[in-house]
């Protein structure tokens, strides 16, 4: 829901300002051609031509009529460079809740047991999610081995789809899978004491090497942090592929006895994490558009008003100048420039 008011502000813009550049051109060629009709007139010969056509010429309504022309043209190339006057500026009451998304960047999550693998097929239901959001400010964490802020509240959706599409398996060097970190960090972006707006999308495979991610759900639960989680991957679960460009071949991660590893999802822990968070689990499969759940579920959440975002409007003011030069046009046209 958005309330517009509007104010004018004294500005001015030129859709297309490269036009004004005939103006100078205008004037360069009238002054030549001025000068030109100087220097014929002095000649002997051009004086003679001269009296003999002002005769017939009345010479004040030939230079009112060249005026009146002049200003035509000039006018004209105004309205052609797209005049914006009178800027208004509408503030727009955004009513949504604060989302965190916590996302899970650890080796893991380049398994292929979803199509093309867990991160992309994550970033790109979450890049759905994102465009279609109304109104609700988003914030990204990203965490491994520990998390990290992302990217700040905010409801520059374009910025926030920017930094989703760079998330990588490689950006936290601390390995592993820690959720509790992201819960942690996601109750530090808020500072009041209690506020129902705000839910937590962690996105993961489920897999954990800390045990305190149920405890820090309920704390989250009692500050007005709910938390939601979404599985990515497969029950069956997928080799963890090593990305080396330096290797012919896919090679797979093995531990430390050598023998492959398979990452399969942890739905139990996700559940559990959310129950206790007061949210509800999610999945993304290979079904496409799984992003609707979670879509569905924001736009039922009750909204408060979030923030207040300013932008400016500019209005076509190109018919006042194109009417003069028309008026201007019509007056030369009415000049007669004979005696009468």
């Amino acid at each position: 829901m958005e309330k517009i008011i509007s104010r004018d502000v004294d500005l001015m813009a030129f859709d297309t300002p490269w036009a004004l550049v005939f103006i100078l051109i205008f004037i360069v060629l009238m002054t030549a051609i001025n000068s030109k009709r100087k220097t014929f007139y002095l000649s002997s010969k051009s004086k003679k031509v001269d009296d003999a056509i002002s005769i017939n010429i009345n010479r004040k309504k030939v230079r009112i009529k060249s005026m009146f022309t002049s200003i035509g043209i000039l006018l004209l190339i105004v309205a052609t460079s797209g005049p914006q006057i009178g800027t208004r500026v509408k503030p727009v009451e955004r009513k949504g809740v604060d989302i965190v998304i916590a996302f899970d960047t650890s080796s893991s999550m380049d398994a292929e047991d979803v199509t093309p693998s867990r991160i992309k097929k994550a970033k790109f239901e979450m890049n759905n999610l994102i465009k279609s959001l109304k109104g609700d400010r988003i914030a990204i964490i990203v965490f491994a081995g520990t998390s990290h802020m992302y990217l700040p509240l905010t409801t520059d959706y374009e910025a926030a789809m920017l930094f989703l599409n760079e998330i990588d398996t490689d950006m936290i060097p601390t390995k592993g899978t820690v959720l509790s970190s992201a819960i942690s960090k996601g109750l530090d972006i808020f500072t009041e004491e209690f506020d129902k707006f705000k839910v937590m999308v962690l996105v993961s495979d489920g897999e954990d090497h800390d045990d305190k991610a149920i405890e820090l759900a309920k704390q989250s639960l009692k500050t007005g942090l709910i938390i939601n989680t979404v599985g990515v991957g497969s029950r069956s679960g997928s080799l963890i592929p090593i990305r080396d460009g330096k290797q012919s071949s896919t090679q797979y991660m093995r531990d430390n006895e050598g023998r492959l590893i398979t990452s399969t999802l942890n739905e139990n822990n996700l559940r559990e994490i959310a129950k206790f968070g007061g949210g509800s689990y999610f999945w993304f499969s290979n079904s496409a558009d799984s992003y609707l759940d979670i879509l569905a579920y924001i736009e039922e959440l009750e909204k408060k008003t979030i923030s207040t975002h300013e932008y400016s409007e500019y209005e076509n003011r190109y018919q006042l100048p194109l009417l003069a030069s028309l008026c201007a046009f019509l007056i030369s046209f009415l000049i007669k420039t004979g005696l009468e």
